[in-house]
């Protein structure tokens, strides 16, 4: 029996065992579409495609399953892009499809028209143009295989609207066989030795952790590491939550506005070990201050991030998982009693801290008090910008897969769409939105999306009515001249919330705060705060550029 490449499509999504996808339709993957009605993997139509990237991102964030977008050739796809970028600058599973005009179009400069899989190659770990009606469902059986193996990241199936109505004989593929792509798993046994001996001669062990660790599901092993070990624990923004933000042994974030006592963990260890992270400049501050002291064992699934930005003395390719797995195997229970005394006196005495007072909120002690609030057990999702940095100071993540940010493409906008993918990827858990007021008006028509759905969704605007971040920045390296960073119009947000049907409250007190808190958590629908802040508040500590990650400024 045959059936159309668009109705292959479907059935290949269903076999790969997609729920849901995110999307935007029009003229060029209408067949597509036609094709989705009579199939029973839900459809979520975004208000804006970005919002569809976002929202498949923040679903594979939460899951570690393959989120899935779709848009329509042109404008559609281009609307992609940014999602598609963030994506893969943070390892995110992702499957795009694409319409595209006719064939015989392609190259003529038709009407919405894009080259999108030339836009795209230096964002997706891998794209596809279809050409061969016949090749489609190896296609879709290649893509969901690279998204999800290796270091996972975003795959783009661009399929012509004639390429989709053409009838093929269907059959899916059972497995994969794709040359020159073969990611190591499994670590190098000589290697592992090697460092199993290493961590054993160590007297100042530092474990530093990246997202890798999050998408290896290896949080299990890593506790049993560093509990064996007895080494702390130090992580990036994308490891957040790989181990327990409240273990004796976790110091916290490092780099740029990371804890000092994770900065001076690392700068002191004599060895580093390096899990799943790949030594981006916000962690390193300048490169040849960074852990001066120490060897550096490097695991990562990617051998393009070996020695990429700082030197491993001792590399092991493979699966954070699996190499934990044999590594532990290989050591003995050991102490460092002088090194944890040490380290626990640098965490008490810099715990982070803010200057309490003021007639405006404090963001750090809102983002304490939904911590207390909730018991930290809830997914929380964010925009960029000082009200991340914020969250991942003083929110203790206790589990993975619970904090959904961009990280590397550091995207205003993220959020919103990020928290609705949260939701439908963990419909029974809570899941909470901090945004800023700058990045919430980047996307803040998804509440449409949200209101739709009839998503619980729990939002908190922190609102300073300006771009904090960047205000921040012009003050240490602008000599304080302000530009362009102040709204002189900033929507009641709200008022603007209740529009959609959520609760919307306004708070400027500590009490309003907590009569909010109450209300958000304790009602099961969607509810937003607005919360306004402090201007002038600065993320601190602050590592200036040029500067050792030791040498931060912070609060005289």
């Amino acid at each position: 029996m045959e059936i159309t490449c668009a109705e292959a499509l479907v059935r290949c999504l269903e076999m790969e065992g997609v729920e849901l996808i995110f999307g935007y339709p029009g003229g060029a993957i209408l067949p597509v579409y036609d094709a989705l009605k009579d199939s029973k993997i839900k459809h979520i139509l975004t208000r804006h495609e970005q919002g569809a990237a976002h929202a498949a991102s923040g679903y594979a964030r939460t899951t570690g399953r393959v989120g899935v977008c779709m848009a329509t050739s042109g404008p559609g796809a281009t609307n992609l892009v940014t999602g598609l970028a963030n994506a893969y600058m943070d390892s995110i599973p992702l499957v795009a499809i694409t319409g595209q005009v006719p064939t015989v179009q392609v190259g003529t400069d038709a009407f919405q028209e894009v080259d999108i899989t030339g836009i795209t190659m230096p964002i997706t770990k891998h794209n596809y143009l279809v050409k061969d009606p016949k090749m489609l469902p190896m296609i879709v059986k290649r893509a969901f295989h690279i998204a999800r193996t290796g270091r996972p990241g975003p795959v783009l199936i661009d399929l012509p609207k004639d390429i989709a109505m053409t009838p093929i004989q269907f059959k899916y593929p059972d497995d994969v066989k794709l040359m020159g792509y073969k990611p190591t798993v499994k670590g190098h046994g000589a290697q592992i030795n090697q460092a199993a001996k290493l961590i054993m001669q160590a007297q100042r062990p530092v474990i530093y952790i990246g997202g890798g660790v999050v998408n290896a599901n290896a949080s299990e092993e890593l506790v049993w590491l560093a509990e064996t070990i007895d080494a702390p624990v130090v992580s990036t923004l994308m490891g957040l939550g790989a181990f327990p933000g409240d273990h004796p042994l976790f110091l916290g974030m490092l780099g740029l506005h990371g804890n000092k006592a994770a900065n001076l963990a690392v700068t002191e260890c004599d060895l580093l070990i390096t899990l799943g992270a790949r030594f981006d400049d916000r962690v390193t501050g300048r490169v040849a201050g960074f852990a001066p002291r120490a060897r550096v064992i490097h695991v990562d699934i990617d051998p393009a991030e070996i020695s990429k930005n700082v030197i491993s003395h001792l590399p092991i390719v493979g699966d954070t998982k699996k190499v934990l797995e044999a590594l532990l195997v290989r050591l003995d229970k050991k102490q460092n009693t002088t090194w944890i005394n040490t380290v626990g006196y640098w965490k008490h005495e810099f715990a982070p801290r803010y200057r309490p007072g003021g007639e405006y909120l404090k963001p750090q002690y809102i983002i304490e008090e939904i911590y207390r609030h909730t018991g930290g057990d809830v997914i929380v999702a964010t925009d960029v910008g000082q009200h991340q940095m914020w969250v991942a100071q003083h929110f203790a993540f206790k589990y993975p897969r619970k904090f959904v940010t961009s990280g590397g493409l550091g995207c205003m906008g993220f959020g919103l769409p990020g928290a609705i993918g949260a939701q439908f990827g963990r419909p029974d858990e809570t899941v909470v939105l901090v945004t800023g007021d700058g990045s919430f008006q980047m996307t803040l028509n998804e509440l449409a999306t949200a209101a739709e759905q009839s998503l619980p969704l729990k939002i908190f605007v922190l609102n300073n009515r300006r771009l904090g971040m960047v205000r921040q920045l012009q003050e240490f390296y602008c000599d304080k001249r302000y530009m362009a960073v102040d709204f002189t119009f900033v929507p009641d947000f709200a008022a603007l919330a209740r529009v959609y049907g959520f609760k919307g409250f306004t708070v400027r007190t500590d009490q309003e705060l907590q009569t909010a808190l109450t209300e958000a958590f304790s009602d099961q629908g969607p509810v937003l705060v607005d919360c306004a802040i402090d201007p002038d508040e600065n993320v601190m500590p602050m590592v200036l550029a040029g500067a050792d990650i030791c040498d931060a400024l912070d609060y005289e």
